[in-house]
């Protein structure tokens, strides 16, 4: 065996010169394997600029210095990269989406809260949107309620300031413009934490409506977090 099991840490070998050389490659894997942080999951292309103890996991046609290495984990080290095969149930932090994710021992899933032993999961995740408002009495963001979610729930925070003379605003959806808030703040900071009343599943993508109070919209920014879950299913 030349390598171990799991982490695939090169071992040394009888009478084997140039010890430190495996030794060092075995430390950089289990420096970059031991609480896993990817910054990306998403690249093909290896990033031009990239520091010791980088690590990624491998999109899909991977190229240059990735290439054959599609669902890989590439660890910089010493100018270049040393890679490693993930296994079922490695757990890793995304950083550029601030996500969680578990392999399932084909891919990386987000927001995974329980799994079968064949893929099926429940997953839970928060996506975050921020939207700024234009002239009007309501102001839409569209499509931001994914398709076939159980939705706990809406919370956000005012980015900066809502102009104008409104009294407040209310946060809701077609039939329902106050189903996450009313007489909700102006300024910057205020905030808005509008539970659904019981878990409510939307079948296609929907836009979330902020409506004006007292007087229309003038402009300001609001950032807005939807909390929701998905099932999804098992494998053929």
């Amino acid at each position: 065996m030349s390598d171990t099991p799991r982490l695939g840490l090169p071992l040394l070998q009888a009478a084997q010169a140039q010890k430190h050389v495996t030794v060092n490659e075995a430390l950089v894997r289990l420096d970059g394997l031991a609480q896993l942080s990817l910054i990306s999951i998403s690249l093909s292309l290896p990033p031009t600029l990239a520091s010791d103890g980088d690590c990624y996991g491998v999109a899909v046609g991977g190229v240059n210095d990735w290439a054959g290495q599609d669902g890989d984990i590439a660890i910089y080290s010493n100018g270049g990269w040393v890679f490693a095969t993930p296994m079922a149930g490695w757990n890793a932090w995304v950083e550029d989406t601030a996500t969680k994710v578990i392999h399932d021992d084909s891919d990386w899933v987000a927001g995974v809260a329980a799994m079968s032993p064949n893929g099926a999961a429940m997953i839970h995740q928060v996506v975050e949107e921020d939207h700024v408002i234009g002239v009007g009495a309501t102001s839409i963001v569209p499509n931001v309620l994914p398709a076939s979610a159980i939705i706990y729930g809406i919370t956000g925070r005012v980015l900066t300031p809502l102009g104008g003379a409104l009294t407040g605003w209310r946060l809701g959806v077609s039939g329902s413009d106050d189903r996450y808030g009313s007489g909700l703040g102006l300024s910057a900071g205020s905030w808005v934490r509008g539970l659904t009343s019981a878990p409510l599943t939307y079948y296609a993508s929907t836009d979330l409506i902020l409506t004006s109070e007292g007087a229309d919209f003038v402009d300001g920014q609001v950032r807005l977090a939807i909390h929701f879950a998905q099932l999804t299913l098992p494998s053929n």
